[in-house]
């Protein structure tokens, strides 16, 4: 399918639902079922919070190895061999095996060893399908379907602690339930949204100079591997998308631990409001998401929008640091949906605006799917160290709201790509 044609409702419908099936398994754990699982006393509760900081960093960082390296391989399929359906089928199958063993593991070491599983299941089924934004979409349609993968991720928190929560699921039918979702949901998108056998290299791509011929093939792979992050552009989105993300994962990932800890809440009563505070995240997620990816689609100026997101995120930090509190909470969680819902659609846009070479889709926007894993991987952590060294929470939102001011300028840099806006409806 050419980019050129763009796509129909049918093509986006299944999009997004892989979208939610993906981030409902990756992020449930992550909200609460991890948590639980590694939770300790009250009377020594750091502990526990530094096992998630762990098992979340081992994680992600068999997320950051796992995505370019699917997307690089994909990439390279053969001429008249279909490149993401693989990949996505065999990440979806990785996630849900490895979920199953998430819930019978015991202990940081083992959980952390099967999270790990799960971490390379979710990259490598996520550098799949996000390859299909830049493989057969339009720039002038990039916005909205970055729109349904941002949307999807705060709608999938919500779906899965909500189910969970709601039917009174233990820790184990937790994880159960998570692989059914992902096998079943997941294995139907990658079997249903298109995949184009990959095409025969064009001519005028190969050597033709005897400069070129002469050159020795190791030399010309290893400049096309460094090629997108020699790209200045490209680089500074990478940097700042890197930076506002894990201002993110320090704003969210220790979100239960806070409210059983830092505000000294029942496990039952903070399960409930934790439920609460992520719908309302989801809902400013969801109407930021879609706000600003059709926004972005008509203006063109999607950086501008990129940064005034980042600033939105860190005021969350600043509210609930200033005033720790339930209800400033719930303040502050509106705050994060706004900026992060807004950030992580038009961010997406942008950098597959920013591409920098056609040929390499999948790597590049695997490697942009890695800022968002590697946010995941040092937030946690340095969540948990921060934590360690003040015996509370203030200086984890401090650090969230600092992060994501410096992500906003680092994204700033980053020059955009002329354009012409859609004309008005």
């Amino acid at each position: 399918m050419s980019a050129a044609r763009g796509i129909g409702a049918r093509w986006m419908t299944v999009f997004t639902l892989a979208w939610l099936a993906i981030w409902t398994v990756q992020l449930t754990p992550v909200q609460l079922l991890l948590p639980l699982q590694l939770n300790t006393s009250d009377e020594d509760w750091i502990p526990g919070v530094i096992s998630s900081g762990f098992v979340l960093g081992i994680g992600g960082l068999a997320g950051i190895v796992a995505g370019p390296v699917a997307g690089t391989l994909s990439d390279r399929t053969r001429r008249g061999r279909h490149r993401r359906r693989p990949w996505a089928l065999g990440g979806v199958l990785c996630t849900s095996a490895f979920l199953i063993v998430t819930g019978f593991s015991e202990g940081a070491w083992a959980v952390g060893g099967a999270w790990v599983g799960v971490s390379i299941g979710v990259a490598v089924s996520s550098a799949a399908f996000t390859a299909l934004i830049a493989d057969q979409l339009p720039s002038t349609q990039r916005g909205a379907a970055s729109a349904a993968v941002g949307s999807s991720q705060a709608v999938g928190i919500v779906l899965g602690v909500g189910l969970v929560v709601l039917l009174g699921l233990g820790i184990r039918e937790g994880y159960l339930l998570l692989a059914a979702v992902i096998a079943l949901v997941g294995s139907a998108a990658a079997l249903l949204l298109p995949d184009p056998p990959a095409p025969a290299e064009p001519a005028s791509v190969r050597p033709t100079t005897e400069w070129a011929a002469a050159e020795p093939v190791a030399a010309r792979g290893d400049r096309r591997l460094l090629a997108s992050l020699r790209d200045r552009d490209f680089a500074w989105m990478l940097a700042g998308r890197l930076v506002t993300n894990i201002g993110n994962a320090l704003g969210t990932a220790l979100f239960l631990f806070f409210l059983l800890h830092g505000l000294h809440q029942e496990t039952t009563v903070a399960q409930d409001n934790l439920l609460l505070l992520i719908v309302v995240y989801t809902l400013f997620v969801v109407l930021a998401a879609v706000g600003t990816g059709i926004l972005s689609d008509r203006t063109g100026d999607r950086r501008t929008l990129t940064v005034a997101a980042t600033l939105v995120q860190a005021a969350s930090g600043v509210v609930i640091a200033v005033v720790p509190t339930f209800e400033a909470t719930m303040v502050a969680a509106a705050l994060m949906g706004l900026g992060y819902g807004a950030f992580s659609t038009v961010g997406l846009a942008f950098a597959a605006d920013l591409l920098p070479d056609e040929k390499d889709h999948a790597r590049d926007l695997g490697i942009v799917s890695v800022t968002a894993a590697l946010g995941q991987l040092i937030g946690p952590v340095l969540g948990a160290g921060l934590v360690a060294l003040v015996g509370g929470f203030w200086l984890v939102f401090v650090a969230a709201a600092v992060l994501s001011l410096v992500g906003g300028a680092l994204t700033a840099l980053a020059r955009q790509t002329a354009r012409h806006p859609l004309p008005p409806a």
